[in-house]
């Protein structure tokens, strides 16, 4: 088995070996190269103290010197270089009380969480894998590194990661692993919401969201996201042998298969929507502030799903004023989450509002085009020129604002400060 290392990777790695110490490309680094995954980080382990690592390397600094860790900059780059360690008692199900350097691989390679990702490599020794990782890779099998009862008692997280594994990479989760996550769910409760929210962002990221539903079958749902497994009992009127929780993952991998452009930041946003679209917008809300989602997500999806199932009117008045109303930042994706919903649907009634919603996109399309006035920043008069013509500050101002808005969302061509002036003296007279 090779594996092509970043040459950063590979030189640091050397530098250890000439220094008289061990190093080796370890974790998920080795599982990806191996899937033939390109990796989003490479993590080196070494012998070395973090003392040793800082005297052979010039650049370096203290991230979790604590746990061994010292992050080495080389050239443009920068990579995590970690001691051997044997991690000591577990607290809080998370974090281990105290941690041992050791200068024995096999001990570091012991505390990890699967077998697919308790492998190391360097070109030197080729690939070390102790726990038959490569095997299970092979299986399709998330496996815990000895006692998984153990392994989940000491870091009830690990339950998440094994369930957002098996969605990433399409794999099972070995029978003693999964009747173990099930028996330490309820240690999930002591586990951060931040982590918990960055967990679940994963698995709904990766191509398989419908193993969401492997959660609830655990009852785990039940513990990090209740709302979930309540939709998952309750009937969806519009299609009788689904469920509210089935439709919605099935939203989501109807988006995961689809080819509809859209941006990459906007995905996460994309697939909460779809996962919440059901739900009231408090507790759409109540939701995502529970797993510390950031004011942004949680502003976008909660209005994305306000307006998910409010026809447009069609006629360009109509759609500049719907984009004047939900906002142009979100307007696109609207369109997406509206047309993936639609889609499902077999029924003639459903396929004809497919049908007039692209109607509505191409007049959006051509409102963008033709630069049309679309919110009250693209008028061509503020409130400093009406209070010039005699308006005082105050609400008769911003409501001559936006009537003057409603007449050139109707008619672009008025779109004029003359023109609109003109206008607003005509108000100020009947004021």
């Amino acid at each position: 088995m090779k594996i092509k290392l970043p040459d950063g990777v590979n030189d640091i790695i050397n530098v250890l070996i000439k220094h008289g110490y061990e190093a080796y490309a370890v974790g998920g680094c080795v599982r990806d190269s191996i899937l033939n995954i390109h990796p989003e980080d490479w993590d080196i382990t070494t012998s070395a103290k973090p003392e040793d690592v800082k005297e052979v390397f010039r650049r370096t600094v203290d991230t979790g010197i604590k746990h061994g860790t010292v992050t080495v900059l080389y050239k443009e780059d920068s990579y995590e270089v970690t001691t051997y360690r044997i991690d000591g008692e577990y607290e809080d199900n998370r974090h281990p009380k105290s941690v041992e350097f050791t200068s024995n691989l096999a001990n570091d390679l012991r505390r990890r969480d699967f077998t697919i990702n308790a492998m190391a490599y360097n070109k030197q020794e080729g690939l070390v894998d102790l726990y038959k990782g490569m095997e299970d890779l092979k299986k399709g099998i998330i496996r815990c590194v000895g006692n998984p009862v153990h392994r989940f008692e000491e870091d009830a997280l690990r339950i998440l990661r094994a369930f957002r594994f098996s969605a990433q990479l399409n794999f099972k989760i070995e029978e003693e692993s999964y009747k173990a996550a099930c028996l330490q769910k309820e240690n999930l409760r002591n586990i951060s919401a931040e982590r918990i929210r960055t967990e679940l962002n994963k698995l709904i990221l990766s191509s398989h969201p419908e193993k969401l539903i492997d959660l609830y079958h655990a009852k785990i749902s039940k513990i990090i996201l209740p709302e979930f497994d309540l939709m998952m009992h309750t009937k969806n009127y519009k299609i009788p042998e689904e469920t509210v929780g089935s439709f919605v993952i099935k939203a989501i991998q109807t988006l995961e298969k689809s080819d509809l452009n859209r941006e990459n930041d906007s995905e996460l946003i994309l697939r909460w929507t779809l996962l919440l679209h059901e739900l009231e917008g408090t507790q759409v809300r109540k939701i995502l502030k529970k797993l510390k989602f950031d004011n942004n997500t949680i502003e976008k999806v909660s209005r994305l799903i306000r307006w998910i199932h409010i026809p447009f009117d069609l006629s360009p008045y109509g759609i500049r004023k719907a984009i004047n109303e939900v906002g142009i930042d979100i307007f696109e994706e609207l369109f997406i989450v509206k047309r993936i919903i639609l889609s499902i649907f077999d029924k003639d009634y459903y396929k004809e509002k497919l049908k007039s919603l692209n109607v509505s996109y191409d007049i959006y399309k051509d409102v963008l085009a033709d630069g049309d006035c679309i919110h009250l920043s693209m008028l061509k008069v503020d409130g400093r020129d009406l209070i010039n013509i005699g308006y005082k500050p105050g609400k008769e101002l911003g409501r001559t604002l936006n009537i003057l808005l409603d007449l050139v969302l109707k008619n672009p061509s008025l779109n004029k400060k003359l023109t609109l002036l003109e206008k607003a003296k005509e108000y100020l007279d009947i004021i």
